[in-house]
């Protein structure tokens, strides 16, 4: 039976992200468009996706406080949540962490570690290759949560309960990295040449290796789902007896 995952798309115009996440994620996707205040009616899913966005979290929009308030709710059902950048930030921010911005912009194919320790990056190098682009970042990790991978520019993944959260994105194409890099106006002109020089089918290679993140995902929801099953069919076999 395939997985039901709210795919909760924060992006303004979000054709690469349905297109990059519904390629990537083994599980029947249900989107809504979080940045025109579509949410779900009820929580009946087997986890969420929270994407990136041009957004920050500590924006004062009425579709961030939305979303913020749905995701804490499913969040206190336990329902199991992925968040990419800015749904990394969203998540941090919802548990009581703290999203700040950054000195410098993080942009381009980089190198981040993790710990070996958390299910999400199992089978993934501890050392390994992913696109980035952010100019916020996790300052204070949520009460209770593991940090599970770092660079030079601070926290790129955590663990709190049943939620999962990367700043990187393993979702890219070189088609979405290329257009979201030649987006930013912000940048200087031979800044973002250099990153655009560097979307190499090469670069691209060694960064599928972290979306081996999304099968760990879909795996550890199912787990979370068979959990479930087996607690109440125990519960059933209790009350027969």
């Amino acid at each position: 039976m395939s997985l039901r995952i709210a795919l909760l798309n924060a992006a303004h115009d979000g054709a690469a992200n349905r297109r990059n996440f519904r390629r990537e994620l083994d599980a029947d996707l249900v989107e809504y468009d979080v940045t025109e205040r579509e949410l779900p009616d009820d929580f009946a899913f087997d986890g969420c996706l929270v994407t990136g966005s041009r957004a920050s979290v500590y924006w004062d929009e009425p579709w961030i406080a939305d979303l913020e308030s749905w995701v804490g709710d499913a969040i206190d059902r336990g329902l199991p949540f992925l968040g990419v950048c800015f749904g990394h930030q969203l998540l941090a921010h919802t548990l009581g962490g703290r999203v700040e911005p950054m000195d410098d912009y993080e942009i381009g194919y980089r190198t981040v570690e993790h710990d070996g320790e958390s299910e999400l990056l199992d089978g993934v190098s501890e050392s390994f290759t992913v696109f980035t682009t952010h100019s916020d970042h996790v300052a204070r990790l949520p009460p209770g949560a593991e940090q599970f991978a770092e660079n030079d520019y601070g926290v790129h993944g955590f663990r709190k309960d049943r939620v999962f959260s990367v700043q990187f994105h393993p979702e890219y194409d070189t088609e979405t990295a290329e257009m979201v890099t030649e987006s930013k106006d912000e940048l200087p002109d031979e800044r973002v040449q250099r990153v655009v020089d560097g979307i190499t089918e090469e670069n691209y290679r060694a960064a599928c290796e972290a979306k081996r993140l999304f099968e760990n995902f879909t795996d550890y929801v199912r787990t979370v789902q068979s959990d479930a099953t087996g607690a109440a069919n125990g519960t059933v076999a209790a009350d027969d007896d």
